[in-house]
């Protein structure tokens, strides 16, 4: 059974991670980041949304490389240093921010976008029910053959299994929640979605060890 309380008070600890490290995670771009925008190119998807930026590492990359980002995060603090950043790097124009908690239905139009990217927002505090209707959010705003990234930690982690078990797969390390994933879990979200791939790749000094998951909106449902 998962603790509901203690997943719904994530957001004001992310907050305060925020507001004490502008740079939490660093100014260089994710290695998910660089992989996604070379499959962006590829399939000319130009328009992109994405979901828990952070505060902005990735979100400045695409911008930089000539993509249009429309960004969905839930911190206060995440998003005014975004748009802060943008203002600085003259990308005001390429990005856009707005507060929104992705546990939500988007307000955003159907088929809106090209794709959609996100960096382990798949894998934070949400329950298997919430990423099933999360990535329904996701296809809806998608066009037809548009694509969706995500990255997740997986089970081979070294964090899986310790500090505290809040339900499901969900363990509290450090004060944060995450949703390590198997296999079956990335293929039980495919539905509306044509599977393409699941790349493994390693980040940080732990190392943390995740999956960067690629499907294709179906053309036809």
């Amino acid at each position: 059974m998962v603790d509901l309380h203690f997943l719904n008070v994530q957001q004001p600890h992310w907050e305060q991670a925020f507001a004490k490290n502008n740079e939490m995670f660093g100014e260089s771009p994710s290695e998910a980041a660089i992989r996604a925008a070379d499959i962006f190119k590829v399939h000319g998807q130009e328009r992109i949304l994405e979901l828990g930026a952070g505060q902005g590492r990735d979100t400045l990359f695409f911008a930089r490389n000539g993509f249009q980002v429309h960004v969905l995060d839930y911190t206060k603090e995440g998003t005014e240093r975004i748009r802060q950043k943008a203002k600085e790097e003259g990308l005001s124009d390429r990005i856009a921010v707005i507060e929104h908690d992705v546990r939500k239905p988007f307000l955003l139009p159907s088929g809106s976008f090209d794709a959609c990217y996100s960096h382990m927002l798949y894998c934070m505090a949400l329950t298997t029910d919430e990423l099933v209707a999360l990535n329904n959010h996701v296809r809806q705003v998608l066009r037809p053959g548009g694509y969706n990234i995500y990255t997740v930690r997986h089970k081979g982690d070294a964090h899986y299994g310790q500090g505290v078990h809040r339900g499901e797969d969900l363990y509290e390390v450090g004060g944060f929640i995450v949703h390590f994933f198997d296999r079956a879990k990335v293929e039980a979200l495919t539905d509306g979605y044509e599977f393409i791939d699941v790349h493994e790749f390693e980040e940080g000094g732990l190392p943390r060890k995740l999956y960067q998951v690629s499907l294709e909106k179906r053309r036809v449902e």
